[in-house]
């Protein structure tokens, strides 16, 4: 077995579609980033990668790379389960804690999880998902980023 852990954080900015474990999620802001910037899903992609021993997601989709711009972090997520498998190894479980004062996130974790178990090939109850607040501590208490991190375990294909 292995086991990794991930973290991610972005600001929030005007003009940006909110987009947390491959869900819109109605908003008056949005991550700012070089793809869609959902942090949670960068974080769970770094987790898988960091278990392998593999360079962070910008070793695969660099920022400054102009052809993915705006790319759906579920490709990006989908990239680091296919470098898992390819390695021998399946998911068993994921974990995941969103930190964000605004919005709510509670209400969307059911179909962040219908959405990760498709790129993850793990069901719904494999994927664990949690919110909480910074207590209105730094830039995640003031509104002005939210933060995930994500730890995986990583088991042997039999």
């Amino acid at each position: 077995m292995k086991i990794g852990f991930g973290y991610d954080i972005h600001r929030l900015v005007e003009g940006r579609q909110l987009v947390l474990g491959g869900v819109k999620i109605a908003y008056s802001m949005g991550l700012e980033g070089h793809s869609d910037a959902d942090c949670l899903t960068h974080a769970l992609a770094d987790a898988i990668l960091g278990a392998l021993g593999l360079p962070d997601i910008g070793h695969y989709f660099p920022p400054s790379n102009q052809e993915i711009k705006g790319i759906d972090s579920q490709i990006i997520l989908a990239k680091a389960v296919e470098e898992a498998t390819s390695a021998g190894y399946i998911l068993g479980n994921v974990d995941i804690t969103v930190v964000a004062e605004h919005p709510k996130i509670a209400p969307y974790i059911p179909e962040m999880k219908k959405k990760l178990s498709e790129p993850l090939l793990i069901p719904p109850n494999c994927i664990g998902i949690k919110a909480t607040t910074n207590e209105k501590i730094g830039d995640i208490g003031k509104g002005l980023a939210i933060a995930a991190y994500a730890t995986c375990l990583l088991m042997r294909k039999t």
